[in-house]
């Protein structure tokens, strides 16, 4: 091969092959167990309320405390992510949330629960950024939205695993069963990680003293290449000065898409995690035996993951209006959980629909957050999307807690449940519109650095 050569080029132009497919395995299980330990509480907490005799709405705090450290942890591992690598930042992520989660295991009240969902929600917020961005740096351009959207359907799959702890294991063992499988499995995957998952070789390019480890992961990457050891990398284009931190999230061609792509993640999150985390005692109240509740819910995660199949389908040919599809759906299907005198039936269909859409909506932002930014603040752009997207989720369930406490109907608290999605309709729109104009079609692909014009 050529003496000189790019690292963009080397990986746009890679054939999938058993690299990408080990990649997207194991970034999968690390999403799995994420997913798990996201909505384990939401399951346990039928049995903790009996157990520590607390009312149901006294769980919002709880519910909201992981994802307030999701808000601390997805700058802050999003940017040891940018400084050290996304492969020590992943598996910094899952040792965090697996520890902490193990430790719920020991918690004899809310208080003591709420403070260990903190310490687990800092794992949980770091390991999404850097996922995303190490699926982004690493994978086919041609594959590169569909492969970030398969990874994160291993979050709808670990999510739907604990209704059915919920339903057949509690029962038997208690809820500490929970916590026990969700803070072993990502201790037992990092560990692993630790001996099979790659660097970026984007993040590896500017760190000459680890051009040992560049060269050993382009040559894994590309096995129909012949790359020599002196081989010359040329120098990719980087961003001008145009400040540093969030602002570059906010400079020239990124000013209004970032804050319009926080408002999806705000919004589609909130609208999530209400549900997410009131589904399953709404239905326990509501008359619903634990199994109905348990599968019900679990018919959410199923939902989404075919939510996410179908973006990871149709992002690279519709770009971000497909987002703006899913959120117009999300809004006449979350509203149908809630209509009176429904059959059992209809109702878990209407909660299946609302999963596909809202959660397809949130794997969009995902993967259209990991193609958009530069290389160089990627992992950051990631990072602080969702980070901000927390307020959404933390108020979800802090909202939720306040309207149940009120006695409302369940038709007007779904109905509530699908006013975010509105205002993630418009911006969603927004961001569709403006990509279209600055990349000059549907597709997706990065944006101009900022300080750099198309």
């Amino acid at each position: 091969m050529s003496s000189q050569v790019r690292i963009d080029r080397l990986v746009d132009d890679q054939t999938f092959g058993r690299f990408n497919l080990l990649l997207l395995v194991w970034s999968f299980l690390a999403m799995l167990s994420d997913g798990f330990d996201i909505s384990s509480l939401a399951s346990a907490a039928p049995e903790l309320a009996r157990a520590w005799h607390v009312p149901a709405k006294a769980f919002g705090p709880a519910f909201s405390a992981s994802l307030f450290g999701v808000l601390f942890g997805a700058p802050l591992l999003g940017y040891v992510g940018d400084r050290f690598g996304r492969r020590v930042a992943v598996i910094a992520g899952c040792l965090i949330y697996g520890l902490g989660t193990l430790a719920c295991v020991a918690a004899s009240n809310l208080d003591q629960m709420i403070a260990l969902r903190f310490v687990t929600g800092i794992g949980i917020g770091g390991l999404m950024p850097n996922t995303i961005a190490l699926n982004s740096e690493l994978s086919p351009k041609r594959l590169r939205a569909t492969l970030i959207v398969l990874m994160f359907t291993g979050i709808t799959t670990g999510s739907a695993l604990p209704g059915y702890i919920q339903a057949w294991l509690i029962p038997r063992h208690g809820w500490p069963i929970m916590f026990w499988i969700g803070g072993l499995a990502p201790l037992v995957i990092a560990a692993c990680l630790v001996f099979t998952l790659p660097e970026s070789v984007k993040f590896l390019r500017g760190r000459p003293e680890r051009r040992a480890e560049l060269l050993s992961t382009l040559r894994r990457m590309r096995p129909d290449l012949t790359i020599a050891d002196d081989v010359e990398f040329a120098q990719e284009p980087l961003p001008p000065a145009g400040g540093s931190g969030i602002a570059q999230l906010l400079h020239g061609g990124l000013a209004w898409i970032t804050p319009l792509l926080w408002g999806c993640f705000a919004t589609a999150l909130m609208a999530n995690y209400f549900l997410l985390s009131w589904l399953p005692l709404m239905l326990v109240n509501s008359g619903y035996s634990a199994q109905q509740s348990g599968l019900t819910t679990s018919f959410y995660h199923y939902g989404g993951t075919l939510g996410g199949l179908l973006v990871s389908l149709v992002l690279g040919r519709l770009g971000f209006t497909a987002v703006a599809i899913l959120f117009l759906l999300a809004i006449a299907a979350i509203a149908a959980i809630g209509l009176p005198g429904i059959s059992y039936g209809f109702m878990s269909a209407a909660v299946a629909l609302a999963g596909f859409a809202t959660l397809g909506a949130q794997f969009g932002n995902n993967a259209a957050s990991g193609l958009l930014y530069p290389t160089t603040i990627r992992a950051r752009g990631v990072g602080w999307a969702l980070g901000i997207g927390r307020f959404g989720s933390m108020l979800g369930p802090l909202i939720g807690g306040l309207l149940i406490g009120m006695q409302l109907p369940l038709q007007r608290l779904f109905l509530l449940a699908a006013a975010p999605m509105v205002i993630g309709l418009i911006a969603s729109i927004g961001v569709a519109a403006l990509c279209y104009q600055r990349l000059g079609g549907m597709h997706l692909d990065d944006l101009p650095a900022p300080g750099i014009e198309r």
